[in-house]
């Protein structure tokens, strides 16, 4: 274990995109001459693979330095290789278990998945119960949809939150949209229903507020090309719950929490699958256009909202 007194000393931070592997290796064999306890922090391990699986020569030599080095590793000190750059499923789970097999000579392997939205709605109560942060169910959800569950923004953000609301008041969903980034993407949302029901005022309204907001105006019609496909999907898998929508998009390798499902869900419930057909063609000539010389985004925007919501 790292003392107290070699904290400064002791960490020696390398990123193998830019340091050799056996460079790395040799330093954590050199003996410090300022502290008795030495963590050796290699970032980007992955870079420490051959650029091509073919080379096994290569492979082999590198996983038998490192097995060497553990074999013969000086007291005192603890060499950690950090993988960051791939997930746990879809297109990087071949890659990541390379990067596992390469480093199979270290046995203490810790696994840092993301947690499940579940787990993070659980971790956002109780951090919120922690700190005595009156925030309500909608209003967590919000947060929660805001930040994509990631567990480490939702205790930041909350944090945050419990400084500048306290304990005496309730957090409202404009304090979360002043303060959490991309908290507006949630009145992409509300735009998504307003269209589907055809309600042109509350339409307008939305996208009056996203500009407010500086919300990127393409960007936020990504947002809506991509709440139309992913309803579509669904609609032709004849998904009626969020829970059936949470497990069927899960299964298909994309993140689905509670929150987003049950946004779907009532994106279904208000577009019926000609209206979806249309609102994604009316959606792709809008990108067009954005694309295009044109005297203003929020132009094309407005006729966007104008086209699905006549009667």
């Amino acid at each position: 274990m790292l003392k107290l007194e070699d904290a400064e000393d002791g960490l020696t931070r390398h990123d193998l995109d830019e340091t050799p592997l056996n460079a790395v290796l040799d330093d954590a064999r050199s003996l410090s001459l300022f502290a008795s306890s030495r963590v050796i922090w290699a970032a980007g391990a992955e870079a420490a693979l051959p650029r091509r699986v073919t080379e096994t020569t290569e492979e082999g030599s590198a996983g038998a330095a490192i097995a060497d080095f553990i074999r013969n590793a000086p007291p005192g000190v603890v060499l950690v290789f950090d993988c960051g750059r791939f997930d746990f499923d879809g297109e990087d789970k071949a890659k990541l278990d390379r990067v596992m097999k390469f480093y199979s000579a270290i046995h203490e392997q810790v696994e840092f998945r993301p947690y499940s939205p579940e787990m993070a709605r659980r971790l956002a109560q109780e951090t919120a119960r922690r700190l005595e942060l009156q925030i309500g169910v909608s209003e967590l959800g919000f947060l929660i949809e805001a930040l994509g569950a990631d567990a480490a923004r939702i205790v930041r953000e909350l944090e945050k939150l419990s400084l500048y609301a306290g304990t005496e008041r309730k957090v409202t969903i404009d304090d979360i949209r002043q303060l959490v980034p991309n908290a507006q993407a949630t009145t992409i949302f509300a735009l998504v229903n307003a269209l589907g029901r055809g309600d042109r005022k509350k339409s307008l309204d939305s996208l009056d507020t996203l500009m407010r907001d500086g919300e990127y105006l393409p960007l936020a019609l990504t947002f809506l090309a991509t709440q139309f496909r992913l309803a579509l999907v669904a609609q032709e898998a004849n998904l009626k719950t969020s829970q059936q929508i949470q497990t069927y998009f899960t299964k298909q390798g994309i993140r689905m929490w509670r929150d987003r499902a049950d946004q779907l869900q009532q994106t279904l419930s208000v577009f019926s699958k000609d209206k979806l057909g249309a609102a994604i063609e009316k959606v792709s000539w809008a990108d067009r256009a954005l694309r295009d010389t044109r005297p203003d985004d929020r132009v094309v925007m407005e006729d966007l909202v104008l086209s699905l919501t006549r009667t």
